[in-house]
């Protein structure tokens, strides 16, 4: 296989590799936006379970039972790192890497 054809198919698997992270785009965006509603709404269950005078009378389950809020919220967010939303949102991140791609290997 010669240096042109190699060059060919570097190009074709970096149009490849371009149109599939294209592709995930619209995905991620609404996992990332999951992932957001999510985290505010944990940290906002936080802020007032923290602020609770309560909290620190009562024992841990009571307090987390008297902030169903912030249980759920948090509950929910481990569910979603679980279920690999940490994947899902970090999928397209490889695109600059691949831009750059052809430019390193392609002399």
């Amino acid at each position: 296989m010669n240096s042109l054809d190699q060059a060919e198919d570097l190009k074709a698997f970096e149009r490849r590799l371009t149109e599939y992270i294209a592709c995930l785009q619209p995905a991620t965006g609404r996992w990332r936006m999951i992932l957001i509603v999510v985290s505010v709404c944990t940290a906002t269950g936080a802020w007032n379970w923290l602020i609770d005078p309560e909290t620190q009378k009562v024992s841990f389950l009571t307090s987390l039972w008297n902030h169903p809020f912030f249980t759920i919220s948090c509950i929910t967010l481990i569910g979603l790192f679980f279920a690999g939303i940490h994947k899902r949102v970090v999928a397209p991140s490889i695109s600059p890497m691949s831009n750059g791609f052809g430019r390193i290997y392609v002399l």
